[in-house]
């Protein structure tokens, strides 16, 4: 892994400033953040630096304001969300470098915690603007990094001052890098990745570096109809990619050759039509699938055999449900698989680390989002280190 230095290398920080890179793009309804989640994993970060006396100055973006200036996009909606969350008042500065920036800083007293605007406002953030990244160098002592869900942007702000200050790992980034090392960095073996979703073509990359580095491939969702296809099963009206099915025979033989075992439903449940609990609900082989009917989740059977493998398993990578979840009967392949994930993980016997936005739903939905190792928030950047790419903001640390 990545060798970074965090919040425990920093030396006497008092009154130094202490440019944090965090994630705040929350969901916002009606002027209130929706969920805070994001909010609360810089927490402990924020309050860390400010106990140890640093002045501690947040860089954030909010929406996709595309170089300009939008006030429904300024950080000032966030701040207050931000101050309930750490309880302490937050200075907004309405620049990120510049005089104003300065002077603002300037006033912050020791353990105060300052918010510069939306990062993204200035064409310089996305570009990665050398000098951009100077400007609001200048007014900092050293970076600390914290948001991991924009480490996959090469950015000004998530990789540019990292080479011009000291750079460190906040507390969230710390946990999120550990998490996945063991996951799949250095991983206790056997490891399975149980990976779903509608569509193959969206994790092709991810599926490709996974047959590398795990044992057992547990496939689930709409991209299993495109792989049982590939093997010849007729699946009906089921959502299936048939112009991938060469592509998917070829992952299928890559996993041979690698000694990993890719895991198909057998039996499913299907119906003819896409709605809760329909009429025409039933379960049977997938070599049993009416032209008229779709598959929409995976069988029990397949599923009990599913958890028999984690049995053997010492780390699990889960990204994305087994079936269409959020439509009642297609979530019990999910929530069963999720529930045995999760006992194993209690019992001790499992290293279960799970991402991805549908995933993080499915794991609450099962009811077992405290008893996995680690849940990532994190989407894009969770995908891209899934299919194996080297993350810029990451990379850039240990530079």
């Amino acid at each position: 892994m990545a060798n970074f230095k965090t919040l425990d290398d920093l030396g006497d920080v008092t009154g130094k400033v202490a440019l944090v890179r965090v994630d705040l793009n929350l969901p916002m309804a009606d002027g209130r953040a929706t969920d805070l989640t994001r909010a609360l994993a810089v927490k402990p970060t924020i309050l860390e630096l400010a106990e140890k006396g640093a002045k501690v100055v947040l860089l954030a973006h909010f929406g996709r304001p595309k170089g300009e200036r939008h006030s429904t996009m300024s950080l000032s909606l966030i701040q207050g969300e931000q101050e309930r969350v750490i309880g302490k008042e937050v200075m907004f500065i309405p620049e990120v470098q510049g005089p104003v920036a300065a002077q603002a800083i300037g006033i912050l007293r020791a353990g105060d915690v300052g918010m510069l605007e939306n990062t993204r406002f200035w064409p310089g953030e996305e570009a990665n603007d050398p000098e951009f990244a100077k400007g609001i160098a200048t007014n900092g002592d050293f970076y600390v990094n914290d948001a991991f869900s924009a480490a996959h942007r090469a950015h000004a702000t998530t990789e540019g001052l990292a080479h011009l200050l000291p750079a460190y790992a906040g507390r969230a980034l710390e946990k999120e890098l550990t998490a996945l090392d063991a996951a799949l960095g250095n991983p206790e073996t056997p490891v399975a990745a149980v990976v779903g979703g509608a569509k193959v073509s969206t994790k092709l990359a991810v599926l490709q570096n996974l047959v590398s580095k795990v044992q057992h491939l547990i496939i689930g969702g709409g991209m299993a109809n495109t792989f049982l296809a590939a093997r010849g099963v007729d699946v009906g009206k089921s959502l299936c990619e048939h112009d991938l099915t060469g592509t998917a025979e070829e992952i299928m033989e890559a996993a041979d050759a690698a000694g990993c075992t890719v895991h198909l439903p057998y039996d499913v449940v299907v119906a003819k039509e896409f709605a809760a609990n329909p009429p025409s609900l039933r379960t049977c082989n997938v070599h049993e699938v009416a032209p008229d009917e779709m598959i929409l989740d995976v069988g029990p059977q397949a599923v009990e055999a599913l958890g028999d493998v984690l049995k053997t398993c010492r780390t699990l990578v889960w990204n994305g449900p087994m079936g269409a979840f959020e439509t009642p009967p297609f979530d019990a392949a999910t929530v069963a698989l999720a529930r045995t994930a999760a006992a194993l993980t209690v019992e001790g016997s499992l290293v279960s680390v799970a991402g991805g936005g549908d995933t993080v739903a499915a794991l609450a939905h099962a009811g077992v989002t405290d008893d996995v190792t680690y849940i990532s928030t994190a989407g894009g950047a969770f995908l891209e280190w899934m299919e194996g790419k080297e993350l810029p903001g990451v990379a850039a640390l240990s530079a």
